[in-house]
């Protein structure tokens, strides 16, 4: 309990804020949250595929793109190389933004690295996701495979080519030729139109340009300034295109690793990482997931939680807590806390469930299995713990909570062998229990 208050309490410069599951874990809250005590917050990879929830005031934010702390007025927003970014996607979030509002131009910045998201892009991968040439992955066809496919392929667009007109032209003339062709061998499906595809950029680039920068340089200067930083990843520590179960993945890496190379920063200048985690599990599209629970009772959890997809409505499947997932991306990302969200849903229950382990041909597993084949086809080991049966959502303090839930919580500490740093128990900013107090 000492080593927990200490994690609380001591100041560090650069924070980290991560999910632990398949994403969905409500990242935005927390961002927002830590948010109220940083200066810059940074999101480093990921493209318009995620949807960050935050609500407060009776209002509700759903942010793509942009960071969440640009919810806190005093906060500066940077969008790392990392990151893929649809112009037309992008607009739209400024737009609603300010129409609400919230300042968005003068406090966001964008890495003059980060990849562009272009119309072809989107169109490849909707021709590759119906052609039938192979099992679906159940991406959210917005392009994002495809950007940073030309990005490891050296063809790809950056923001800072917007900056030269005659680079930025002779760049999408290649790229049209090059995608128009694949999309009408291979898909048989009319392309892009370079003409205005050009102009649009153009026209992006005039509401945008005061807004790009140096994201690297602009983030080690706020460091080297005292100012305190929280980097935003995107998705789940399952959808790491390295270490998630591949090739049901997302197309960036989701973990530590992608906070360095989305933004540039040292590994030694993050002082503190938080992993958020789900009271239970959930994923959307195909892939493995061993917990999940098919039929009326998913339902059930389906609509307690409210899981659809902010980015795409697309129903979650659900399923109960698994431990072994997340000790796995704590493990990965050498996670100091975790901020537990959702834990309200589970008030109606009699029982409860956590996955402790796996079993795999008759065999105990002590560690997750890296072949997602085999993840598909182990035997989750559960143990039964009972329910509270009763509402927590104007609880606010630790020693508050039911003995029950407080068991269901050090069960979580002790199998994921991290401690809880904060608990979320409602969807607003006041509906939150820090550990700080906990006897």
């Amino acid at each position: 309990m000492k080593r927990l208050k200490a994690l609380l309490k001591e100041p560090v410069s650069v924070q980290l804020v991560l999910g632990t599951q398949w994403g969905d874990e409500g990242k935005g809250k927390i961002v927002d949250l830590i948010g109220e005590d940083v200066d810059i917050v940074a999101r480093y990879q990921g493209g318009p595929n995620a949807g960050h929830t935050v609500e407060f005031d009776d209002e509700k934010f759903i942010l793509h793109l942009i960071p969440s702390g640009i919810l806190r007025p005093h906060t500066q927003c940077i969008i790392g190389n990392g990151v893929v970014i649809n112009p037309e996607t992008l607009l739209e979030e400024i737009n609603n933004l300010e129409s609400r509002g919230i300042e968005v131009i003068g406090r966001l910045f964008i890495s003059q690295s980060a990849h562009l998201i272009l119309p072809y892009h989107q169109l490849i991968e909707k021709g590759f996701e119906e052609s039938g040439t192979r099992e679906k992955i159940g991406t959210t066809r917005r392009g994002i495979g495809p950007s940073y496919a030309d990005k490891a392929s050296r063809i790809g667009i950056r923001v800072g080519d917007l900056l030269d007109t005659d680079q930025l032209k002779a760049k999408i003339h290649q790229n049209v030729i090059f995608k128009n062709s694949i999309l009408k061998a291979i898909y048989n499906t009319f392309g892009v139109n370079e003409k205005d595809l050009f102009n649009q950029l153009l026209d992006f680039k005039e509401k945008i340009k005061g807004c790009i920068v140096d994201g690297r340089w602009m983030l080690l200067q706020g460091v080297q300034a005292g100012k305190k930083v929280l980097l935003e990843g995107a998705q789940g520590t399952m959808l790491d295109i390295d270490f998630g179960t591949y090739p049901y993945v997302t197309s960036s890496n989701t973990t530590i690793g992608g906070a360095c190379t989305g933004l540039g920063i040292g590994p030694k200048k993050i002082g503190r990482i938080i992993g958020i985690v789900k009271a239970y599990t959930t994923r959307v599209g195909n892939g493995p997931f061993p917990t999940e629970l098919e039929g009326s009772f998913g339902e059930v959890i389906r609509k307690l939680g409210t899981e659809y997809g902010a980015t795409t409505g697309r129903p979650r499947r659900c399923g109960w807590f698994d431990a072994m997932v997340v000790r796995y991306a704590a493990e990965i990302s050498d996670i100091d806390y975790l901020a537990l969200t959702k834990l309200d849903v589970l008030d109606s229950l009699k029982e409860i469930k956590i996955c402790t382990g796996y079993r795999y041909q008759n065999h105990q597993l002590d560690h997750l299995p890296a072949d997602s084949q085999v993840l598909n086809s182990v035997e989750p080991v559960y143990e039964v713990l009972p329910g509270w049966e009763q509402s927590i959502s104007k609880i606010r303090k630790y020693q508050d909570l039911p003995e029950k839930a407080r068991q269901y919580l050090k069960r979580i500490e002790s199998l994921v062998k991290v401690p809880i740093g904060l608990v979320s128990v409602g969807p607003k900013r006041e509906d939150t229990i820090w550990m700080s107090s906990k006897d």
